[in-house]
Formats: C-alpha cells, structure tokens, sequence
C-alpha cells in the first residue's frame, strides 16, 4: 500500500508511504488521497485531517515515470480530483512535513490550515526545470504568501525553501523537532474534537471566502497550461534527461 488511510480518535490520517521512491505520487495514489478526503468530509466522526509522510520524506511530487507512461488530458485526472478534494475540503487539514516536498507536495501545502516543519525540511517547486508550469493555484498563493519577488525565486528559478524560511514567509506555522513532529500534528489536530464542528467548518469557509473564485479559476487556467505543457518538447527533454539522470538540452527548442 502507497497511502495508508486510518481513522481515531476524531482524526482521519493520510500517510504517503512509498519511501523507496521518495514518496513520489502516482495515479492511484492521488485517487486514494481524494477518496480519503471525500469519506473524512462527510464522516461526522472526524473533526479534522491529518497528511503526513515518512521520516525524511513528505513526497518528491508527481512520479514522473507513471506522469510519461499515462498521458492524459481532462478534468478528471487522478490528480485533479485530488487537488479538488482537498481546495474544496470544509474541515481543518493540518500538515506534517519532514525532508524534502516538491512540486505538488509542495503547493498542496498552500492548501492546508496547519503547516507544522522540520528544520530539515525542503520544499522546492521545479516546474519551469521541467519545462511544465506551476499547478494546484500556487502561480497565485504563492505570491499572496511571499511576494511577487520572492515567488519568482521559488517558481521561476525552483529556488529551496528550508523549514525556517518557509515559517518565516508565513507557508508554515513552525518548526518542530522531528522525533515530535507527528504528535504535535495529532496534538492541533486533536483540539478540534472539543470545538462546534458547525462552526469550525463555517469560519474555514468565511476566511477563504475572499479568495475562493480567484482559486478556483487559477486552478483552471494553470490545468490547461499544464496540460498544454505536458505535450510540449521541453518537457519531454526534460522529463527524458531526468529519468535517465542526464542534463536537459534546451538549446534545441
């Protein structure tokens, strides 16, 4: 099993569990993370959401092999109902992150109440490297969050972001030791079983009010440059001299 699914204690867990290839996403795996989100929504039994990964590792992103060998288009990819699960998810989400989250395992954390850190966490989001464009309304929150200067950094050049650095830019609520990463998760977690689910849901719908339309329609406009980058030479250069661990040659294009 890839993600591991649990419910206790009023908390639904998601652990990415795939550590021999980083935690890197597949198909089935998004699929499984969205049906997790969908149960936990309309579950009264959980009052909020845990995603974490495996010590040292959140997730390295989209697996990029099964990214090449499943070529698709369409709003209901396995990766798009993900990223509609969770954007649209009416209960607190809290994350714990250690090592390394990239690409998607990053922007998803943009989408989260609750971002708790490791010193040794690295979030990087490569997608011009690889001739793809920024996903899940991070071209948008991302700049919310840090600025237009410093989004460049991270989207433009996939500059890294280290745990302090992402507390510092308001991506994470803090850092936290690693040995006590996944209590202090389940510790936040855990104080919604003791507050009126009703109002816990209404006040996370008015605060992202504001925002919500210009989310949504990031999402959109990003999934259809994504897709039209998908099909594009750069990033089948890129995407070829990753997986054969090669530099891309872009002088070609």
């Amino acid at each position: 099993m890839t993600v591991r699914t649990t419910v206790a204690d009023g908390i639904a867990t998601i652990e990415i569990a795939r550590p021999e290839k980083k935690n890197a996403l597949t198909g089935a795996m998004y699929i499984a993370m969205a049906e997790a989100l969908a149960a936990a929504d309309v579950d009264s039994a959980v009052c909020a959401v845990l995603i974490t990964g495996q010590p040292g590792v959140f997730t390295a992103g989209n697996d990029l092999q099964d990214f090449k060998d499943r070529p698709s288009e369409g709003s209901d990819l396995p990766v798009h109902r993900f990223i509609q699960a969770l954007s649209n998810f009416g209960k607190p989400v809290v994350a714990a992150v250690d090592g390394v989250a990239v690409g998607i395992g990053a922007t998803m954390l943009l989408h989260c109440d609750f971002v708790y850190i490791t010193e040794n966490a690295r979030l990087q989001t490569p997608f011009v490297r690889l001739g793809l464009v920024p996903e899940f309304a991070s071209s948008l929150l991302v700049q919310l969050r840090v600025g237009l200067v410093k989004a460049s950094e991270l989207l433009l050049l996939g500059e890294t972001l280290g745990g302090h650095n992402a507390v510092e830019l308001g991506i994470a609520n803090a850092v936290v030791p690693a040995a006590d990463l996944l209590a202090h998760a389940r510790r936040v977690a855990g104080r919604f079983r003791t507050l009126p689910p009703g109002a816990v849901r209404e006040t996370k719908a008015l605060m992202r009010r504001g925002v919500k339309t210009m989310i949504d329609e990031a999402i959109a406009t990003e999934s259809a440059a994504f897709a039209h980058r998908l099909h594009s030479l750069e990033a089948a250069e890129a995407i070829d001299a990753f997986l054969a661990k090669r530099q891309p040659d872009f002088s070609k294009f």
